[in-house]
């Protein structure tokens, strides 16, 4: 499996709504990087943003951002040992501040077209 060229943790309400928990553990990966090997996937929304999940168990596993070329793919379905995520982002919507080693992004950070702006928890 190919590394993930960026991780991170989303405190945005969207992946709260989609997870269920109060942030949810991404991965950024290239278009070419990413196959689906078995089975079927099904597409469905959350506002706007297409998801794709499992046709059979509904397992939510990745979206195709639009016009990108590049797949975000949910974290836990990663190997332990591939998980390393770099820093939370979206924090404004953090439900409780988040105590780690890791940048906290009030909004979005640069490398995503933010401010670099951080959370003072």
């Amino acid at each position: 499996m190919e590394e993930p060229a960026l991780q991170f943790y989303c405190h945005c309400d969207d992946c709260q709504a989609v997870s269920g928990g109060a942030y949810v553990s991404l991965a950024l990966f290239s278009a070419n990087a990413l196959s689906v090997t078995q089975g079927e996937t099904r597409v469905w929304k959350l506002r706007t943003l297409p998801r794709e999940r499992c046709a059979t168990c509904g397992t939510q596993m990745f979206v195709k951002l639009p016009g990108e070329g590049m797949f975000v793919v949910k974290g836990n379905l990663l190997p332990k040992a591939m998980q390393r995520p770099e820093f939370h982002m979206q924090c404004r919507y953090a439900l409780a501040p988040v105590k780690d080693d890791l940048p906290h992004y009030k909004s979005v950070p640069a490398c995503f077209g933010g401010t670099d702006e951080m959370m003072a928890w």
